[in-house]
């Protein structure tokens, strides 16, 4: 199991209240990191309805009460500054992105929030084996795609899956694989390995999210489902408002990863 600081969740928070905006790959390592969708309580039942239909991009750890904004999973926690980053929604379309939330939560005091499970989660098991993460060894955001993978629709929410792309050396692609396959709750394995055309990905070196992947020779593009695939979701279904994180700006949690492996 890997290693942890109890405290590192609560001291990452805090450093991101006081302003940090950088991605939160590789911080509070051991750590859940959890993804987020927040709806009008008029839209809550279908966004949860999806999510249970869409369990592999859409792993649900935790769901607040209309207007909570304090997580059972991180004490004192606040979501509407805790995240890096969040991008505000009206009817599909992507308004404005703000580093604190507070002013639009109040304007909408209804939000259900949906934390749901970050394959950030499982880096630290991946970095334990041996196995380079390129975007932390780059400085970058993971590179995220839009694919051509139907997700189960549920009411007024449907849209296909995104996935998040980590270069794999070919010869460490199967223990990858054991490793991740270990956290459902974070994603757990890949979805699609190699070939990124058969699922609808054209140019790996312009992701619809994220930064461009550092690729060395003897990597094989490995494919896992990511959160991000409920602000595509968004943007079909158009609902009147949402509020999500920014891509690779994830809300860092107290729950050990040990919690959620199998």
């Amino acid at each position: 199991m890997s290693q942890f600081d109890a405290a590192a969740g609560a001291e990452a928070r805090e450093r991101i209240r006081a302003g940090s905006t950088e991605p939160t790959s590789g911080l509070a390592p051991g750590l859940v990191q959890a993804n987020l969708i927040a709806v009008p309580a008029d839209w809550a039942f279908d966004m949860l309805l999806f999510a249970q239909r869409n369990p592999k991009p859409c792993p649900v750890i935790d769901v607040l009460e209309p207007g909570q904004v304090e997580s059972a999973l991180a004490s004192g926690s606040d979501l509407r500054t805790d995240i890096p980053r969040y991008r505000l929604w009206e009817n599909g379309e992507l308004v404005d992105e703000v580093d604190d939330a507070t002013a639009a939560w109040a304007q909408h005091p209804d939000l259900v929030s949906f934390l749901i499970g970050c394959s950030f989660t499982f880096e630290t098991g991946l970095l334990e084996a041996g196995i380079p993460i390129r975007h932390q060894q780059a400085g970058r955001n993971v590179p995220m795609y839009s694919t051509s993978i139907a997700c189960s629709p549920a009411g007024r929410v449907s849209g296909n899956m995104v996935v998040s792309m980590r270069p794999i050396p070919a010869g460490q692609v199967a223990e990858a694989v054991r490793i991740t396959d270990r956290f459902p709750a974070v994603h757990g394995g890949p979805v699609h390995i190699g070939e990124p055309e058969q699922i609808g990905i054209t140019d790996l070196s312009a992701p619809d999210f994220g930064d461009a992947p550092m690729i060395e020779d003897g990597d094989i593009p490995v494919f896992w489902a990511c959160g991000v695939t409920p602000q595509v979701a968004i943007q079909a279904s158009a609902p009147p408002f949402a509020i999500t994180h920014s891509p690779g700006r994830m809300f860092i949690t107290d729950a050990p990863e040990g919690n959620y492996r199998q």
